[in-house]
């Protein structure tokens, strides 16, 4: 274990970080190591680094471990960009809470611009009950001025007995008028 004050082979927050595809993979492999204080300044170096780390956290997000899933969503969360909204749906039916949380509170940052592929997916896959659940919580939040009334339908519908039949219908509807 390195003592704190030694910064050999690390990245921190408050180093100019490289953003090449190198340095961006060997931080992405930092998120499996075992010290939980290197995964986190590795995942904050990633946040730092910004939009060219999602590709590489994106595919990190089909880990097999838990917590290696967890940091790439929670990287995803806070850097927000809309290219990882694909990726972080995909997460909300991954199969630990933890992980389908954190990938929620990353739509809910990357805001009006995860709606579109969180409705398509609702209409694909309603019967899914973690979908629903972490839909439910992301356009719950997101159902605010302008977007209140227009997701108000869906946020209704996912708190229905009868959601899983509910919900496409309703989401098909908001779905038309976004991309209309």
């Amino acid at each position: 274990m390195q003592e704190s004050g030694d910064q050999t082979n690390h990245f921190t927050a408050n180093q100019d970080i490289p953003d090449d595809p190198d340095s961006i993979n060997l931080l992405v492999s930092k998120l499996s190591g075992s010290d939980g204080f290197e995964r986190e300044r590795a995942r904050m170096s990633l946040v730092d680094i910004g939009s060219p780390a999602v590709p590489p956290l994106i595919e990190t997000l089909r880990a097999r471990k838990k917590q290696v899933r967890w940091e790439a969503a929670k990287a995803l969360a806070a850097i927000a960009d809309p290219a990882a909204a694909g990726a972080l749906v995909k997460a909300l039916e991954d199969r630990e809470f933890d992980v389908r949380w954190i990938a929620a509170e990353g739509l809910i940052n990357i805001g009006r611009e995860g709606i579109v592929p969180l409705l398509r997916t609702l209409i694909e896959r309603s019967d899914s009950p973690w979908l629903r659940q972490g839909a439910h919580h992301v356009l719950h939040d997101l159902a605010v001025g302008d977007l209140e009334e227009m997701l108000k339908p869906v946020v209704d519908s996912l708190q229905d007995v009868e959601s899983a039949m509910e919900t496409p219908i309703a989401a098909k509807a908001i779905l038309d008028r976004l991309v209309s």
